[in-house]
């Protein structure tokens, strides 16, 4: 009779293992060397940066962490005290994560498609890391002393060895993503790609339209999308996309209609300081040249309408000035796939974009050109 009940109970404890909800989570983990009692969250990535998701402590050296995740999505395993931050993909299953303290590159995943094909990865790459590692430690030393030496042949020796292990890396990174158009991880690594430019955009245009099209709708998926776009649109001798954004009286108002014969996309942020010292030289241009047709559009990256309100009127920014006050995830930004501000966008009075990006005596120059002042 007690050998039925502990079946019974045994099936019990299964199935409620196994009946997940949908796109649930459960990472099944083990802690080789962390004491008893630490606190392990997990966490992910969002706009305010990263969120924990569930929080557990370690019981004689194994743990529980629970979660629902909209759609896969890369998460962290992070101790409290201890110096061990691992990723693990977030999709619905049973995920096992054994992590050996003093030798974190041991550390192993498991348990679901795609953090095996993850563990299966970071397997096949080691013997690449562990050359990069080796590199490194051999040559630190004479990399330094080149450096305060500026021994340039040196310098550029050891660069060169080094670019080799990156490029063996990206090599296998790429024949990963020919053979894994299913993996979660292929999208990672391929965005990766496009944000270092390691590949062109119609070269990671060709691999993202060869992988499974799932990948298409997931966080990283949208956001190779919207680069791609805006990479392929947004470029010298093509029309400006339009946009619309409220100023800071709320009024919505477009770029179609701040048009002028020479006009400047400016985005900026009053907590950027490059862009505040830049104000200045931007106010004397459009003080000289608006007479004459330039006119300007502030984007603002600012999250805080006081302090973008305060930093207009504090340097004088008399020109047409809108914000979602989304931070980096404006959509104009996303939209004009910018990665870092100031940036500036000149454009003809048709509405064309015709430079990017220019300064001080280079822009003064283009603005006289365009205006037709010699």
């Amino acid at each position: 009779m007690k050998k039925v009940v502990f079946i019974i109970v045994s099936a019990l404890v299964l199935w409620s293992c196994n009946n997940l909800k949908d796109n649930e989570f459960v990472i099944s983990g083990t802690a080789d060397g962390v004491k008893n009692g630490e606190k392990v969250f997990v966490e992910i990535q969002t706009e305010t940066g990263l969120t924990a998701m569930d929080t557990a402590v370690v019981t004689d050296g194994k743990f529980e962490l629970r979660g629902i995740t909209e759609s896969i999505d890369l998460g962290f395993v992070r101790f409290e005290s201890e110096n061990i931050n691992l990723p693990v993909i977030l999709e619905e299953g049973k995920i096992t994560l054994t992590i050996v303290k003093d030798s974190l590159h041991k550390s192993t995943l498991g348990g679901t498609p795609n953090n095996q094909k993850f563990q299966k990865f970071n397997s096949d790459s080691r013997a690449i890391s562990e050359k990069v590692v080796k590199f490194e430690k051999d040559n630190g030393p004479a990399m330094q002393q080149a450096q305060m030496t500026q021994d340039t042949a040196t310098i550029n020796k050891l660069m060169k060895e080094y670019k080799g292990f990156q490029d063996e890396m990206n090599a296998y990174s790429k024949k990963f993503i020919e053979q894994n158009k299913d993996a979660y991880l292929s999208v990672l690594l391929l965005e990766n790609f496009l944000m270092r430019q390691y590949l062109t955009p119609e070269e990671v245009k060709t691999y993202f339209d060869g992988l499974d099209k799932s990948l298409h709708k997931t966080k990283s998926g949208k956001k190779i999308k919207s680069t791609l776009d805006a990479l392929t649109s947004v470029v010298v001798g093509k029309p400006a996309p339009n946009f619309s954004a409220p100023s800071p009286d709320g009024k919505t108002i477009s770029l179609k209609e701040s048009l002028g014969k020479v006009t400047i996309i400016d985005f900026w942020a009053s907590w950027c300081g490059p862009c505040r010292m830049e104000n200045p030289n931007v106010v004397a241009l459009y003080k000289e040249f608006n007479p004459q047709g330039l006119n300007i559009i502030g984007v603002s990256l600012d999250k805080d309408a006081a302090k973008w309100k305060e930093a207009i009127a504090k340097d004088g920014l008399t020109w047409t000035q809108v914000s979602n006050l989304k931070f980096w995830e404006d959509p104009i930004a996303k939209q004009y796939n910018v990665q870092s501000i100031p940036a500036t966008f000149i454009l003809d009075a048709k509405g064309n974009i015709v430079a990017k990006d220019l300064r001080g005596d280079e822009l003064r120059a283009k603005v006289k050109e365009l205006l037709g002042i010699k």
